[in-house]
């Protein structure tokens, strides 16, 4: 699923491709925020992004990955 998350005093967002749940990534978040601590995603492709839970100012979740079309490798 996609999130794409804002931070404050960017004009761009970050967009993660995460194979885990809405659930489970609000989980996470949630956790960050009250502990104060760094919001710690590994994306589909394991790549791993670290933002400040402070720093966030909106985040948007997607729909669940849907299967793609077109050419591409299975």
């Amino acid at each position: 699923m996609e999130i794409k998350i804002g931070v404050k005093h960017l004009a761009r967002e970050v967009v993660v491709d995460l194979d885990q749940t809405a659930e489970a990534f609000k989980e996470t978040f949630e956790k960050a925020l009250s502990d104060g601590s760094v919001l710690s995603l590994t994306d589909a492709h394991g790549r791993q992004v670290l933002i400040p839970a402070e720093a966030v100012a909106y985040v948007e979740i997607g729909q669940p990955n849907a299967r793609p079309v077109g050419f591409g490798s299975l």
